[in-house]
């Protein structure tokens, strides 16, 4: 029986309670480190690449470089995780980020950066991103005690928005020394990672046994389909931020509409991180109790408004405040989302389930990235962020709709939901 399977996992705790798990805490603080290196990284190669090119459709494709190894790999990462020692897996993810980290700093040294090279890092990055997050995700549950373990999702989170509100801060900061002082300070952290993840000591890991096969790898999308709650609730993240991804131009409003430059730009990307770290250490201290499936629905239509009012916003703090609320509201259903996937699962099918929640989540943001970009390119690109903030309030009120299992799930436990989503 795996540690999720009965009803005490869906108790929630508060406070620091997983913070008693030595190995919780090297994993919250490579979070924090990863958290730290991908969005100074983020955010020094998109003000780079608009900076080289002028073009919002190759920010476009710095998003689709990285989140094609998501469709690529999504289910051999997800059975690695439940077939390896996920600790390891971790560690070859971030080797693999520390090697292409540093090619990146050889690469914007150069007098004329080659594209061509500058997408082939982002794809291995991509690639390490794509087997590092279900592995990351399903080590959780191995490590902690199961009555400790939404607190434990929301302490995940919240040091993942704080690194998202330090990072674009810092590189923003540093990216006024140059790109190739952000690529060398991410190198290092990428390197601390993988020195955290050789430390983990934890082997309560559940490994899968049946023969590797077709049927084995499609395993994760079988169980996820015929549970109608997990259904609902990792698509409605995909089509919900893949139409409200306004990140991807906020190179242009920092530089064409809001004119505040580098540092301002470094700030708007901190400001939905603000707001996500609010609510998210608000969750660890008072968890969602009741109504989760209705607050996983408010909280998306409440992110699309916010991405609508910092669509229209010529003003700089009216768009931060916007970004905030956005950012809020973004953490809640992270939240709901990942203590749902997490306790209908069973351990030795975690890290595939978990695979194809990432690779619905890579959608979501890298993928969304591409469309505010090819639309942005089209029709301007105000018109593509609120249309995108429209789009994601229509989803929110449709799936509520289409999925009312998902609107009538009350308290996050692993009965109640296993129960509820059967097909």
């Amino acid at each position: 029986m795996s540690e999720t399977s009965d009803g005490e996992a869906g108790e929630t705790s508060a406070g620091l309670a997983a913070f008693q798990s030595v190995d919780f805490r090297k994993i919250f603080g490579a979070r924090v480190l990863n958290g730290l290196a991908a969005n100074m990284l983020h955010i020094a190669v998109g003000w780079e690449v608009y900076q080289l090119t002028g073009d919002p459709f190759a920010l476009a494709l710095v998003g689709l470089f990285m989140f094609a190894p998501n469709i690529m790999f999504f289910l051999i990462a997800g059975a690695t995780a439940d077939r390896l020692p996920r600790h390891l897996v971790l560690a070859s993810c971030y080797a693999l980020h520390t090697i292409a980290a540093a090619s990146l700093f050889f690469i914007f040294s150069a007098q004329t950066p080659n594209m061509i090279l500058v997408y082939m890092a982002l794809f291995a990055i991509g690639t390490g991103r794509c087997f590092a997050q279900p592995a990351s995700h399903a080590i959780v549950p191995n490590i902690v005690p199961k009555a400790h373990f939404t607190n434990a999702v929301a302490w995940g989170s919240s040091g993942q928005q704080i690194a998202v509100i330090a990072g674009p801060a810092i590189g923003g900061g540093l990216l006024v020394l140059g790109a190739t002082v952000v690529f060398a300070v991410v190198t290092a952290l990428f390197a601390a990672n993988l020195a955290l993840m050789l430390m983990i000591t934890s082997r309560q890991q559940t490994f899968a046994r049946e023969p590797m096969s077709v049927s084995s790898l499609f395993a994760g999308l079988n169980f996820i389909f015929n549970r109608q709650i997990i259904l609902g609730a990792i698509s409605l993240d995909l089509f919900a931020v893949l139409f409200g991804g306004a990140i991807a131009m906020m190179p242009i409003y920092a530089a064409d509409i809001l004119n505040v430059g580098e540092a301002g730009l470094g700030l708007l990307r901190s400001a939905i991180a603000v707001g996500g770290a609010i609510c998210a250490i608000g969750l660890t201290q008072y968890p969602i109790r009741r109504h989760a499936g209705r607050a996983l629905l408010i909280s998306v239509a409440v992110f699309g408004a916010g991405t609508i009012v910092f669509g229209l916003s010529h003003n700089i703090y009216l768009s931060l405040a916007a970004l905030v609320i956005a950012g809020g509201a973004d953490a809640i259903s992270v939240f709901i989302r990942q203590s749902m996937v997490q306790l209908a699962t069973p351990d030795e099918m975690r890290g595939r389930v978990t695979s194809v929640n990432s690779m619905f989540v890579g959608a979501s943001n890298e993928l969304g990235e591409f469309e505010s970009g090819t639309v942005a390119a089209w029709i301007g690109v105000v018109p593509s962020v609120v249309i995108g903030g429209v789009a994601t309030i229509a989803v929110a009120l449709l799936w509520a709709k289409m999925f009312p299992r998902l609107r009538s799930v009350d308290a996050l436990s692993a009965d109640g939901i296993g129960r509820q989503s059967e097909a």
